[in-house]
């Protein structure tokens, strides 16, 4: 089902529909692994034999923006036990699943580097497209500047073009302290200020509170999460032009006692308490005109492959099937600093896309969007 555009043989798609843009039906050629020309198609012609039996929409391949492929298990203690080839293995499948879903282009927030993403590219032959931030930091790299520096050299060592601040606590953290800073304003800052030095981009794990402030004043690319985000931070957002990405699935996910994680009590308690804030969260967002992008944070065998499950928890807490559908391709590649040749069916874009039999702008549920997938490309980019 997954394909890879050859090299430099043009590859024709005749009379579809392209997802989103009405009735009228394409001819689409791809070449050098990009869109070529997209024509519309003549209506008098005959359609070609393999297109005769039933009718294909395109549309580009979904962007997961916070996505953990590196993680075979929800514990990374239970992960240090496995041997390093099983866990290379399962992270190939990772690759695998993900793609299976309609994802083409990922952004790894935390756990792979460069190289391994390179490997199981060219071993396992798993063309997903990643960007990555290799490491996070955390509370324990709160020690100063000196220490944040050498820290962020280690991460522009692994060629990752992404940094990630985990600004607060999460589902690890008790609720009454999960808003509070784990690095100073100081700090912060300099990491921000660094990494940007550096054409690095910024990516902010936050829960709420001072530090989605801090976010917007620094001016980082996007946060990550932002349950507890207020209405005044959400007009700031989007004055900013900083991006959010709720990952909204994965807590209601977590908080299910019969859920496919299998979490303890307490750390269900929390995930509950982050579910019940995030519809108030986007409404904020959407009510200010906040850019908002599709992202997972989905880790383990349980979850990859499952992707767009997003969209149906996107689509319950306010936003449009279109609109969601939107975060996760357009949108989604405007966050990456991708938007001039990812998240589109264009000319000259890169021809990652998604091959439907029947509209995805129609569909009522991620299932049934993920029934009606005939094939994933993925171009050259």
């Amino acid at each position: 089902m997954i394909g890879k555009s050859p090299a430099s043989q043009p590859q024709p798609l005749h009379q579809v529909y392209i997802a989103g843009m009405g009735e009228k039906r394409f001819d689409i050629s791809i070449r050098d692994g990009r869109f070529a020309s997209i024509t519309e198609a003549d209506p008098r012609r005959p359609a070609e034999p393999d297109q005769a039996a039933r009718e294909l929409w395109i549309s580009p391949g979904v962007i997961d923006l916070h996505t953990h492929l590196a993680w075979t298990d929800f514990d990374h203690a239970d992960q240090l036990k496995r041997d390093p080839h099983e866990v290379e293995v399962m992270q190939a499948r990772a690759f695998e699943a993900t793609l299976r879903t309609g994802v083409t282009t990922a952004r790894d927030a935390g756990g792979i580097r460069p190289g391994t993403v390179r490997h199981i590219v060219e071993h396992y032959g798993q063309p997903l497209r990643v960007q990555t931030c290799s490491d996070m930091l955390g509370a324990a790299d709160a020690r100063g500047v000196q220490h944040l520096g050498r820290r962020l050299a280690e991460i522009y060592e692994t060629g990752a073009g992404w940094v990630k601040i985990m600004a607060t606590g999460g589902l690890g953290t008790p609720a009454e302290q999960v808003l509070e800073p784990n690095f100073s304003e100081a700090e912060f800052h300099f990491i921000v200020r660094h990494a940007h030095e550096h054409h690095k981009k910024v990516m902010v794990h936050t829960w709420g509170g001072v530090t989605v402030d801090w976010s917007i004043a620094a001016g980082v690319e996007s946060i990550e999460h932002g349950m507890f985000l207020t209405a005044d931070q959400a007009g700031r957002l989007a004055e900013a032009g900083v991006a959010f990405v709720p990952t909204a699935s994965i807590y209601r996910i977590a908080a299910d006692p019969h859920g496919v994680l299998g979490l303890p009590p307490v750390i269900r308690d929390r995930a509950a308490r982050a579910a019940e804030a995030h519809p108030k969260a986007l409404a904020y967002a959407m009510s200010a005109g906040v850019r908002i992008g599709f992202g997972t944070d989905y880790a383990t065998p349980a979850l990859h492959g499952h992707n767009l499950q997003e969209l149906d928890v996107l689509k319950d807490y306010g936003l449009s099937w279109a609109d969601a559908w939107r975060a996760a391709t357009g949108t989604a590649a405007e966050i990456l600093g991708s938007g001039g040749e990812l998240g589109k069916i264009a000319e000259g874009y890169v021809a990652d896309a998604i091959l439907f039999d029947a509209d995805p702008y129609r569909a009522q549920t991620a299932a049934e969007l993920q029934k009606s997938i005939v094939s994933v490309m993925v171009g050259a980019g």
